[in-house]
């Protein structure tokens, strides 16, 4: 089954992106270093890697996710049912999971387990975060067809 879609334009996906890292950096910074108890200097930097690695991250899952579920049901982003929205919002957080945790190892020096508990925390967090900010910017937003 072959269906066109119309997906995000390269300067509309560029948008959405860089509001949704911006959003999570000024959401999710405080909490994260009275909880991690990484210094705030450290938490923000280590926050901003994460968000450019989950920027580029963001970018490639969602024009993927996007691209597939409009072959498969011929249907744009915009139109995405609310269980799609779930499956959507852990498989991104997931991915990005996979690739940061490593990298908060390695820049806070806490262990891995300690490191996975804060990567999980992030991940959801940012799990609800991108489903209820992923519904704003498609309502806002939504996809014009050409």
């Amino acid at each position: 089954m072959s269906h066109t879609v119309t997906l995000r334009s390269l300067p509309d996906r560029l948008r959405q992106v860089a509001l949704f890292e911006v959003g999570g950096l000024v959401l999710f910074t405080p909490p994260f270093v009275w909880a991690s108890g990484v210094p705030a200097r450290d938490s923000l930097a280590l926050l901003a890697v994460l968000a450019l690695m989950a920027a580029v991250w963001n970018g490639v899952f969602n024009t993927a996710f996007d691209w597939v579920e409009g072959r498969l049901t011929g249907r744009s982003a915009d139109r995405r049912p609310w269980p799609l929205r779930l499956v959507h919002a852990l498989g991104f957080e997931g991915g990005l999971l996979v690739m940061t945790l490593p990298v908060i190892v390695w820049w806070t020096g806490m262990g891995w387990v300690e490191s996975l508990v804060a990567d999980i925390g992030l991940a959801l967090a940012y799990t609800l975060y991108a489903l209820l900010f992923n519904l704003a910017y498609d309502r806002a937003f939504p996809i014009r067809k050409p």
